[in-house]
């Protein structure tokens, strides 16, 4: 964002004052907000009040008729107005795969949204041994498990939870690509006992969100994860985050995931649309069931 206006720089002539006061700076509004970033001026509030009071708009559409902002430009002052975290720019390196993060009025979001506030119900209604702790299950490859949990974590995050999200597929982790952060340090490395915590990685344009990338892919991924400094890491992070969500590898290839569910207490399991086969599915979460995980829900993703 652009650094904002000094105060006396926001400050009208007496004489137009009278007739089109400019929005006090800091008082919340939303012409306030957009002197306050640089992105309108004196002359251009007094042209907004202007048409508001002729047309009866509101601010930020008599702004985008005056052609003064970009819808950009309102969608990131809306945000910070209801203290929302403003939409991601393209320069910010972080892929696009995040829709809450970078178009969070598109209906995917709201979906996401919607998802969010099912999993914090059920998290209240359920005694699972690990409160908000959640794997995201598939039973096999491109079936949106990694862009789900991204994704919901960066909802999680938005809402002011302090959210961990853990790449815990050792065999073939996304979650560095999507963020955009270093993986050579990551949870291989803290379970091999070669790193520590600090190994987790803040996304701080993403608000309270926080990433602990998978790290060097190690030759025995299953055994890393059974070994009790994986607990042990789990017991440690529970009290500094509100939310920790992991990313799994297939459930159908590989067993890390339902060692990585009993760890978590609770899973989450998505299909997809014309791609994951029911009886894949129905065997997931069987074994999942059978290994003591509370299935919180079966997500039928058609992105």
């Amino acid at each position: 964002m652009n650094k904002g206006t000094k105060m006396k720089e926001n400050v009208l002539p007496i004489e137009r004052a009278a007739a089109h006061p400019p929005p006090a700076v800091h008082d919340g509004s939303l012409g306030s907000i957009l002197v306050e970033e640089g992105k309108l001026g004196e002359r251009d509030v007094a042209e907004v009040v202007a048409l508001q009071r002729d047309e009866g708009l509101r601010f930020g559409e008599a702004a985008l008729r005056l052609a003064l902002i970009t819808p950009d430009d309102l969608h990131r002052a809306i945000a910070r107005q209801y203290g929302f975290p403003s939409p991601l720019s393209r320069s910010d390196g972080i892929s696009s795969e995040l829709v809450v993060a970078y178009e969070p009025q598109d209906p995917r979001a709201e979906e996401l949204r919607t998802l969010r506030t099912q999993l914090l119900i059920r998290w209240h209604n359920t005694g699972i041994r690990r409160q908000r702790m959640l794997a995201v299950v598939s039973p096999g490859r491109g079936e949106g498990r990694s862009y789900v949990a991204a994704n919901l974590a960066v909802v999680f995050a938005q809402l002011g939870e302090r959210t961990l999200l853990i790449d815990a597929d050792l065999r073939s982790p996304r979650q560095h690509r999507i963020f955009n952060i270093n993986s050579r340090i990551g949870l291989s490395s803290v379970l091999a006992g070669r790193a520590d915590r600090d190994a987790v990685v803040p996304v701080t344009a993403l608000g309270s969100l926080s990433i602990l990338p998978a790290g060097a892919r190690p030759p025995n991924p299953q055994e890393l994860l059974l070994r009790p400094a994986m607990a042990g890491l789990l017991d440690d992070l529970e009290s500094d985050f509100d939310v920790i969500l992991f990313d799994t590898p297939p459930a159908a290839h590989y067993a890390d995931a339902q060692s990585l569910a009993y760890r978590a207490g609770s899973a989450m399991v998505i299909a997809r649309r014309d791609h994951t086969r029911i009886a894949d599915t129905a065997s997931v979460v069987r074994d999942l069931n059978e290994a003591g995980t509370h299935i919180v829900g079966t997500l039928f993703n058609s992105f």
